[in-house]
C-alpha cells in the first residue's frame, strides 16, 4: 500500500502531457517504451484497481481499449493511464477513507479519442464554465477582417449590419451570436463535457445555458477584455465546381478552452447561432431536425474512435421559425473541436492570389495546429507501401529549417505539413470505410486540416452493403457514394496540393527573401512546377498506402484476427464484402453477430450451414435471384475459410475463443445511430415532446460496444439494434439544414 502510494502525481501529469503530444502526431510507441517497468507498472496498477474495486474480474483493460486506435500506441499508453487511474484511485481512496465503487474504474468509457481527458465520475472534478480557460489563438494570429477590424468596432456595429458580403484579406470577422428567446437545453453529451473539462452538473447552472444558447460572451465591453466571437471566411469546391467565398454561415466560434488535465485545446463554436459576413442567402439559423443528427454523430463517431468534431449541448429555440421545404423549429448546437479549418480556407486564398495569407495560414497550422513543424513526418527513405514500417509511421523531429531529399522531390517544411494532412485523412476515411459511414457531402469545405469528420449533412452508416449508396438524395451522380469517398478526398487533397504547390515546390528557396516578397520569377518557375508536381505524386502514394494500411488493420481486428496474412485482404476480406452485397446482408450487424459466433459450431458444413441463418434479415433472405439454399451455403463456404484463419491465430481451444469473441465485441459495435434511429428520434421530439429519449440515444451512442445500457428501456434498446425494418433501409436525406 505504502509503495502504490508513493506514486508521483507530478510524473502522472508529465505523463499524460507525453501521451497527448504523441497521440496528437499519430506516432508509433517507441517514445514512450523507454520508460523503466512498463510491463511491472501494468500488473501492480491492474492489481492494484481490480484489488479496490472489490471486483477481481473487472474488465481494466476493456475499459482502456477504447482510448487510441493504433495498437502499438495503445499498449504504451494504456499502460501510462492504468498508473494515473491507479494514483486517483488512491488518492480518492485514502481521502474518502470508505470502499471505491466498482463502477468509477470503468470512468474512460466515456474519453475522447487521442488522450485521457478525466472523469465525471468524481475522479476528477473538471472546472465550471467561468473558470475554463479562454484564449484567441486564432484571431491572435490571422487576418482579421478589415471593416471589422477589432472586437469594439463589431461589437458597436448594429447587429443587422453584420449580414452577408463579400470579405477579402482576412480568415476571419468578429461576429457576436444572435440572441434566443426562451432557450431550452435538449441535451448534453457526458463525454464532451468531460473530455473538455466542465465538472459534472455545471449543464444546470445558467451560464452554461446562457452561453450555448449564444446569449452569453466572455468579452466586457466596457475594459475590452476577453475573447470575442468570430466567424471563419473559406470557399470551397462543392460537387466538384468551385463556389466561390464560403465561410461560417451560421457557426460562430465563442473562444477556445484548454483542458486542464490534458492541455488540449478547443475551439467551442455554436452551430445555427445567427447571421454572419458568409452567409450568403441563408438565415444563419439551423433546423431541429439537422440539429439533432449532428449532435448524436459527433459524438458517436468519437466513441467508434472515428476521428470527428465534438457535440457539447443541443438547445432548441422554441421561437426562432426556420423555413427550409416547410417552417421548421430552430436549433443550436454546441460543439468543438481542436480546429475548424479546412481544404476551403486555402482554396480561397489561392483563388484570389493571396500567396502572402497562403503562407501565414500554413505556418499557423504547423504551429497552433499541429504540435509545430517538428512534429511532421520526415522524407520516406523508400517509395510508399502499405507493408512498410517507415511508411507507416515515419520518423519525425526534422528541424523547421531542414530540406530532406534530392532533386528534384526535396522536401521542405511546408512539403511535410502538406504530407500529414493527407496521412491523417487517409486514417479517417479508413475508420469511414472499415465501418461503412459515408458522409455524404465531402466538399473541400467540408474536408478538415486535422483529418477529423467534419460539418454533417445528409450521412448514414450502411445498412445493407451497397458500395454505391449515398445519403444525399441530391448527388444523383453518386459522387459522394460510400465506394468514391477515398477517392474523393483525395481529389479535395489536390485541390490543397495545388494552394500549397508555391510552397511546396520552392524546396531550400522557400525562404529567400525574393521568393517571400516578389514570388516566383520566370526563370524558378520550370523547377518549382517539377517539384511541386513530384511531391504531391508521392503524396498521393503516400495517402494510397496509408489509407491501406489502416483500413486492413481495422478489417483484420473486426474480423477476429491477430496475424497478418498475404491472403486476407483478397480471400476473406474481399470475400465477405461480395457475399453481403449480393444477399443483402446488413454491414455492421454481419460482424457483431460474426463476433458471438463459436468456431466450435462450424466444424461441419451443416453446423456452417445452421449458423448462416443468423446473418439473414428478419424477413429471410433478400437480394435478386438469391435462394435460401444457395444463401446458406456461400455462407457456409465463407465461414469454414474464416474458421480456418480463426483457429490459425487462436488455437482449438474454448478459452481462447471466447477470448476472442470479447476482442471483437470490443470493436464491433452493437449499436450504431441509423438513419431511421435518427428518424424516429427526431419525431419524437419535435412532434412527440419527448426529451428523455435524447438521452438514451446519446447514451447508446456513447457506449456502442456494449451488450446493454441503462436507458430504462430493454426493449427499446434491441429494437433500436436490430434488423433495420425493411423500408427504412438506406434511407435518404437533402442538404437542407
Amino acid at each position: 500500500m505504502m509503495e502504490l502510494a508513493s506514486v508521483d502525481g507530478r510524473l502522472i501529469i508529465e505523463e499524460a502531457s507525453l501521451i497527448e503530444n504523441y497521440s496528437q502526431s499519430n506516432v508509433d510507441s517507441k517514445g514512450l517504451s523507454d520508460i523503466a517497468d512498463l510491463g511491472q507498472r501494468r500488473d501492480r496498477c491492474t492489481s492494484f484497481i481490480r484489488m479496490f474495486s472489490g471486483d477481481p474480474d473487472v474488465d481494466v483493460e476493456h475499459s482502456l481499449y477504447y482510448l487510441m486506435p493504433n495498437d502499438s500506441l495503445y499498449k504504451s499508453i494504456q499502460i501510462l493511464l492504468l498508473s494515473a487511474v491507479s494514483y486517483m484511485l488512491l488518492r480518492t481512496l485514502l481521502q474518502r477513507s470508505q470502499p471505491f465503487p466498482t463502477h468509477l474504474v470503468k470512468m474512460t468509457a466515456s474519453l475522447s479519442n487521442g488522450a485521457a481527458n478525466g472523469s465525471n465520475d468524481g475522479i476528477t472534478t473538471g472546472l465550471s464554465l467561468h473558470d475554463l480557460s479562454k484564449s484567441s489563438t486564432f484571431t491572435s494570429n490571422l487576418p482579421p477582417d478589415p471593416e471589422y477590424p477589432t472586437p469594439s468596432a463589431s461589437h458597436n456595429a448594429p447587429r443587422q449590419n453584420l449580414g452577408p458580403r463579400m470579405v477579402k484579406g482576412a480568415l476571419y470577422t468578429y461576429v457576436r451570436p444572435e440572441e434566443t428567446s426562451d432557450p431550452e437545453l435538449l441535451g448534453i453529451s457526458p463525454a464532451a463535457m468531460c473530455d473538455i473539462g466542465l465538472q459534472a452538473g455545471e449543464q444546470d447552472t445558467s451560464d452554461f445555458k446562457a452561453t450555448v444558447a449564444g446569449n452569453k460572451i466572455y468579452w466586457n465591453p466596457s475594459t475590452e477584455e476577453g475573447v470575442y466571437p468570430w466567424a471563419q471566411c473559406y470557399g470551397g469546391y462543392q460537387f466538384g465546381s468551385w463556389a466561390g467565398q464560403l465561410g461560417d454561415g451560421r457557426a460562430i466560434s465563442l473562444f477556445e478552452s484548454t483542458n486542464p488535465s490534458t492541455k488540449t485545446r478547443y475551439e467551442v463554436q455554436l452551430k445555427g447561432a445567427g447571421k454572419t459576413p458568409y452567409s450568403r442567402f441563408a438565415d444563419g439559423k439551423a433546423v431541429l431536425r439537422s440539429s439533432i443528427r449532428e449532435f448524436i454523430i459527433s459524438e458517436a463517431l468519437n466513441a467508434l474512435r472515428i476521428p470527428s468534431t465534438r457535440a457539447l449541448s443541443l438547445t432548441l429555440a422554441p421561437n426562432s421559425k426556420v423555413r427550409r421545404e416547410r417552417i421548421e423549429p430552430g436549433a443550436i448546437v454546441a460543439r468543438f473541436a481542436q480546429s475548424w479549418l479546412r481544404i476551403g480556407t486555402f482554396d480561397l486564398l489561392r483563388a484570389r492570389g493571396d500567396r502572402k495569407n497562403i503562407r501565414k495560414l500554413a505556418t499557423y497550422v504547423a504551429e497552433h495546429v499541429y504540435p509545430g513543424w517538428t512534429s511532421l513526418p520526415s522524407i520516406l527513405p523508400e517509395p510508399a507501401s502499405a507493408t512498410s514500417s517507415t511508411t507507416i509511421n515515419p520518423d519525425r523531429d526534422v528541424p523547421p529549417e531542414k530540406v530532406q531529399g534530392e532533386s528534384p522531390s526535396e522536401e521542405n517544411r511546408f512539403a511535410r505539413l502538406y504530407r500529414e494532412i493527407a496521412r491523417r485523412n487517409a486514417i479517417t476515411v479508413a475508420y469511414w470505410q472499415a465501418y461503412a459511414f459515408t458522409n455524404g457531402v465531402l466538399n473541400t469545405d467540408n474536408t478538415s486540416l486535422l483529418g477529423l469528420s467534419l460539418d454533417f449533412g445528409p450521412f448514414a452508416f450502411l445498412d445493407n452493403y451497397d458500395p454505391s449508396y449515398t445519403p444525399n438524395h441530391d448527388d444523383h451522380a453518386l459522387r459522394y457514394s460510400y465506394r468514391n469517398q477515398p477517392s474523393i478526398i483525395w481529389w479535395n487533397l489536390l485541390r490543397l496540393g495545388e494552394s500549397l504547390g508555391e510552397l511546396i515546390g520552392a524546396g531550400s528557396r522557400v525562404d529567400e527573401e525574393q521568393f517571400v516578397n516578389e514570388g516566383v520569377t520566370k526563370a524558378f518557375a520550370p523547377e518549382l512546377i517539377k517539384r511541386a508536381e513530384t511531391i504531391i505524386e508521392n503524396v498521393g502514394e503516400e495517402y494510397k498506402a496509408v489509407f491501406l494500411a489502416e483500413y486492413t488493420r481495422l478489417m483484420r481486428k473486426r474480423f477476429g484476427l491477430i496475424t497478418e496474412n498475404a491472403t486476407d485482404f483478397d480471400e476473406l476480406f474481399s470475400g465477405a464484402l461480395d457475399m453481403m452485397e449480393a444477399l443483402e446482408l446488413d454491414f455492421n450487424h454481419f460482424f457483431r453477430r460474426l463476433a458471438s459466433v463459436k468456431v466450435g459450431d462450424l466444424q461441419d458444413e451443416e453446423g456452417r450451414k445452421w449458423v448462416a441463418g443468423r446473418f439473414f434479415h428478419a424477413e429471410g433472405v433478400t437480394g435478386l435471384g438469391n435462394t435460401e439454399e444457395k444463401a446458406r451455403k456461400r455462407i457456409a463456404k465463407w465461414l469454414d475459410k474464416w474458421r480456418m484463419r480463426i483457429q490459425e491465430d487462436w488455437g482449438n481451444d474454448d478459452e481462447r475463443d471466447v477470448q476472442r469473441q470479447k476482442e471483437m465485441k470490443k470493436v464491433n459495435p452493437k449499436f450504431i445511430p441509423r438513419s431511421w434511429v435518427l428518424d424516429e428520434l427526431i419525431q419524437r421530439v419535435e412532434h412527440g415532446g419527448e426529451r428523455q429519449v435524447i438521452g438514451q440515444v446519446m447514451e447508446m451512442a456513447l457506449n456502442p460496444f456494449e451488450d446493454e445500457w441503462k436507458t430504462g428501456d430493454r426493449k427499446q434498446e434491441e429494437r433500436w439494434c436490430g434488423d433495420v425494418p425493411r423500408g427504412n433501409r438506406q434511407m435518404m436525406c437533402s442538404c437542407s439544414s
